[in-house]
């Protein structure tokens, strides 16, 4: 199984490394558009912020290979949002992968919302094994607005997509390399697919 994890220097390369270790598989990092295409399974992680990512995405060409690629692909936090069309952070075009938007919490709640959440109305092959109100970990100050191609909600501030998917192309917002065993049945669901 070749997995490939994109680099473009936003964030929690390592703890994914470990999770798949943990898996007892390897997953390799890159920015060369030949060893992403030639991947069995894509990893798009991300933390960090929104303008910034899509500008070292750009500078690597990996804006116009990400849309084309015809594995399935994960994107995690940041990477789920950059996969969407537009973000309020920094005012960003992103991929349209999904179409929605990204936006930011309201002030009547504490921004980032930062810790354990529920998961829940779950869809698809990617829950298999997972509960119901599962609790997952996140950190993030934007999410994405629910949708059709929404696969899993969370409440905070109000009900936000924490898992989307369109064809080949999977994201979730909480980190399910951080997120204990349901974290790990989650990533070894993405492989199996």
């Amino acid at each position: 199984m070749n997995i490939v994890i994109i680099d473009y220097g936003a964030g929690n390369i390592k703890s994914i490394q470990f999770a798949f270790k943990r898996l007892g598989l390897e997953a390799i990092l890159s920015n060369k558009v030949e060893t992403i295409k030639a991947a069995d399974k894509i990893i798009f992680p991300g933390v960090g912020e929104a303008s910034s990512a899509m500008k070292m995405l750009k500078k690597n060409k990996l804006d116009t290979l990400i849309p084309q690629l015809k594995q399935p692909v994960l994107g995690i936090c940041l990477g789920m949002q950059l996969m969407c069309n537009h973000s309020e952070e920094g005012n960003t075009t992103g991929l349209g992968i999904f179409d929605v938007n990204v936006k930011r919490f309201s002030d009547t709640v504490k921004v980032p919302q930062m810790g354990w959440n529920t998961i829940f109305n779950l869809k698809t092959d990617l829950f298999k094994g997972i509960k119901e109100f599962e609790f997952m970990y996140l950190v993030h100050s934007y999410y994405a607005e629910k949708t059709n191609n929404c696969i899993a909600s969370t409440q905070y501030d109000i009900d936000y997509a924490s898992a989307l998917q369109n064809s080949n192309f999977y994201g979730v917002q909480f980190h399910p390399e951080k997120s204990s065993m349901a974290g790990q049945q989650i990533l070894k669901n993405f492989i199996e697919l």
